[in-house]
């Protein structure tokens, strides 16, 4: 494929002269072998240049290879191509009476892509994306298949890889019994006396939304799993009308609301399968923390909200449990999340991201890979060393390593 391509977003043009679709192992193996520079396009939902190959390298999309999703339902595990996206895959499992232990708010994501830069969902037992992951299957640079499991030394590098190790052909997955979630919406939860323990903990996925117009959240998202007791919520109000995250925004394209029971997969995401959720007009950051820093990031934000708030669509707030992806952003820590879904306007939007890292400096926030950010403190993954040194042993001339790579194994 020739042409402009672009991120979902459109951000981000890549410079590549062409989108490869290779629609077999094989080519897929040789394109890799012959090519000197090599970066995988997932669903294009990364909102900076982890993907950018530059103009001598193969800018790769998976989407022409056979969309492999193979359940064995006796050992609860799927093996699923890499071309995949998370809609397809849960589709597949619940049909089969099992279930992923959580998903991100949008199920058009790829599930290679969304693993390998640290995605996740929320609750605090629930950790990222990658969490289920139990083997990656990789063409590396010489065009050959290489396995990595947990019980390979290597694996703590393998899932949450940024792309830096090779192309993910293929990810098996952990799954567990299928179960129903229903979804209950509160508005105007105070920021005053907020007890943030306690709220993350009052269901099984839990979600905060704020504008930053005004200090609290204008929303609360309750994911519950019916086989786990109803949470009492006395904090905030319920809903009387269904909600989107983004305030005024048509809430036609989002889960199902007010407590009606479904399956896993059409509650946990924000978004439903069938729709897609805007237009891509936007820009996103996210950062991650200690979770014990939770309200000293809430209230380090409220008092820049000024600044946020014109640039601002919405912003969630969320918790992943620790996991031990050596560059994952919850890396050996249970963590809280602030993501910010900013106006499409980089000349407006990037001098507040900087104005939010310098707020959040001494919480140890961490950047998510795949989001717009200006520094990412690589002193705040202790595995670095590690991941470089996993890098150079399976791809030692630094074919996967482009300018965003090299930054992080180099700087």
């Amino acid at each position: 494929m020739t042409g402009t391509v672009t991120n979902w977003a459109g951000n981000i043009t890549y410079t590549a002269a062409e989108l490869h679709r290779p629609r077999s192992l094989g080519a897929l193996r040789s394109l890799v072998a012959d090519s000197a520079r090599v970066r995988v396009l997932g669903s294009g939902h990364s909102f900076n240049e982890i993907a950018e190959p530059g103009a001598e390298g193969a800018l790769l999309s998976l989407a022409g290879l056979p969309a492999e999703i193979d359940v064995d339902t006796s050992a609860r595990t799927v093996r699923v191509g890499g071309g995949v996206r998370y809609a397809e895959l849960a589709r597949v499992v619940h049909g089969r009476g099992l279930a992923l232990p959580n998903m991100a708010s949008l199920p058009h994501i790829s599930v290679a892509g969304s693993v390998a830069t640290g995605t996740h969902g929320s609750g605090v037992a629930n950790g990222s994306l990658a969490a289920p992951v139990r083997e990656v299957e990789l063409v590396t640079a010489d065009g050959s298949t290489v396995r990595i499991g947990r019980a390979d030394a290597r694996f703590g590098g393998a899932v949450t890889s940024l792309g830096a190790l090779g192309v993910v052909t293929a990810l098996t997955l952990d799954l567990e019994p299928a179960f129903e979630v229903e979804q209950h919406v509160f508005t105007e939860l105070p920021l005053e006396r907020l007890e943030f323990e306690t709220v993350a903990k009052a269901a099984y996925s839990v979600s905060l939304f704020t504008d930053w117009r005004a200090p609290g959240f204008r929303q609360v998202w309750l994911k519950r799993r019916t086989d786990q007791p109803l949470p009492d919520f006395p904090w905030a109000a319920p809903a009387t009308e269904k909600l989107h995250p983004v305030p005024g925004m048509p809430a036609v394209n989002c889960t199902e609301q007010f407590g009606v029971p479904g399956p896993w997969h059409e509650r946990l995401p924000h978004f439903r399968a069938e729709f897609t959720p805007s237009s891509g007009a936007e820009l996103q950051s996210e950062y991650l923390l200690p979770r014990p820093y939770a309200l000293d990031m809430l209230h380090a934000l409220d008092a820049i909200r000024t600044r946020l708030a014109p640039v601002v669509q919405t912003c969630e707030v969320r918790t992943v449990a620790a996991d031990t992806q050596w560059l994952s952003p919850a890396y050996g820590r249970d963590t809280v999340a602030v993501h910010f879904t900013w106006v499409q306007d980089a000349d407006a939007v990037l001098p507040v991201v900087r104005r939010v890292e310098e707020a959040l400096d001494g919480l140890d926030a961490r950047p998510h890979w795949g989001k717009v950010f200006a520094v990412a403190p690589l002193d705040r993954y202790p595995r670095r060393g590690d991941f470089r040194a996993l890098a150079q042993s399976l791809d030692p001339g630094g074919k996967f390593a482009n300018a965003f790579v090299r930054d992080i194994l180099t700087g």
